[in-house]
């Protein structure tokens, strides 16, 4: 039995002991998530967009987050100065290379351990459709 098709494709990054700086480097992280998407082979919707975190206010979550949408879904980074932590998200809805993606994350902020998760997303998605089409063909 073929393994039917996916919607999409995650891959969750967890960068630890990241290069002292980086993470509340916000030009660094604006150019990531601007060069990401090309050296992916992805399509931006629009240009990325980065937020600094109100360190008074919540010193704890201290950092940047920024999102850039693309046609195939984002790419998300929240990043944490107190700890030199990066969390990347990937979610694209066509398959991508995940060791690129990793590799181009370890060269951007040299991170000492990374951790990640994959995962299909909608995996009954074709199935539902085709069933939507289906009953509507019948009506």
């Amino acid at each position: 039995m073929s393994k039917s098709a996916v919607f999409g494709y995650e891959l969750l990054l967890d960068l630890y002991e990241c290069k002292p700086g980086v993470c509340d480097d916000l030009t660094l992280c604006y150019n990531f998530l601007d060069e990401i998407v090309g050296f992916l082979g992805m399509e931006k919707q629009a240009p990325p967009s980065i937020f600094r975190s109100d360190a008074t206010r919540f010193p704890d979550k201290a950092g940047l987050s920024g999102w850039v949408p693309l046609i195939e879904s984002s790419i998300v980074i929240h990043t944490l100065t107190p700890k030199d932590f990066i969390t990347v998200d990937i979610y694209c809805c066509r398959a991508f290379d995940r060791k690129k993606a990793e590799e181009f994350c370890r060269r951007y902020f040299t991170p000492k351990k990374v951790q990640a998760q994959f995962v299909e997303r909608g995996l009954n998605y074709y199935q539902e459709a085709a069933g939507s089409a289906k009953e509507l063909a019948h009506k």
